[in-house]
């Protein structure tokens, strides 16, 4: 005779055991999206204009063709998400399938001007990623936040010279508080600067606005009085004061 207060028991560890798996595995979602985004998978079925075959997707797409028996897996996971469905091919064929986009990854096509690819590639940088790995680290030092304690900088210097790097030819500033950009180094077009944006602002074609708390309606009002008056870009990135 089956008891039932082991039978409940073991219907809750399972549940249990099912819950804790799908959080250490969560991370396989993203990763494979990010996969399919950067193979170009939603704009090649997009481009077929009609449901697209498995092996006419595998035949579109920059694989080696050792890996192609693992599309029908990243495919598989796709669909289960969300991202893909599958349809038939014709109204005669009752058998063939193809996939198709779902509303969610259209919004991952390169020419849908709401496209979330960029901050979706962005989010899953391991710049960005990195920094979870070292949470609990930053809870036992005096890091002010755990992308200091992964990269060993803050995220507005990161981002500064990530942009003044790839566009040499812009002229861009890091404007924080005297106290916080005191003894940084600059580099041939980058420099800091330090002040209090409620008081003054360096002339700028563009401003990068980073941590708006508490003064954020200011902030974006200050900001929507500036007046372009140089030639160039000037990239104003740090708190506000």
């Amino acid at each position: 005779m089956v008891n039932l207060a082991d039978a409940n028991h073991d219907a809750e560890l399972l549940q249990a055991q099912a819950h804790v798996w799908n959080h250490i595995f969560n991370f396989i979602n993203s990763m494979s999206l990010k996969c399919a985004i950067q193979l170009g998978i939603p704009d090649v079925i997009h481009n077929h204009g009609k449901p697209i075959t498995l092996s006419q997707l595998i035949s579109s797409l920059p694989v080696h063709p050792a890996k192609a028996r693992c599309i029908p897996r990243l495919m598989r996971l796709l669909v289960h998400s969300g991202f893909f469905a599958q349809a038939k091919i014709s109204e005669d064929d009752d058998q063939e399938e193809g996939y198709v986009l779902t509303s969610a990854s259209q919004l991952l096509l390169k020419d849908n001007p709401l496209s979330v690819t960029p901050f979706l590639m962005a989010m899953l940088d391991p710049i960005l990623t990195r920094p979870w790995h070292y949470v609990s680290t930053w809870f036992l030092n005096d890091d002010p936040t755990p992308f200091n304690t992964a990269h060993g900088r803050t995220f507005g210097r990161t981002v500064a010279k990530a942009i003044a790097k790839a566009f040499p030819q812009l002229d861009c500033i890091v404007f924080d508080l005297p106290h916080v950009v005191a003894g940084l180094q600059g580099t041939d077009n980058l420099k800091y600067v330090g002040g209090n944006m409620f008081e003054e602002i360096p002339p700028s074609d563009a401003i990068l606005l980073k941590i708006i708390l508490e003064k954020r309606e200011a902030a974006v009002i200050l900001a929507a009085h500036i007046s372009p008056v140089n030639n160039w870009l000037d990239l104003i990135i740090g708190p506000i004061g």
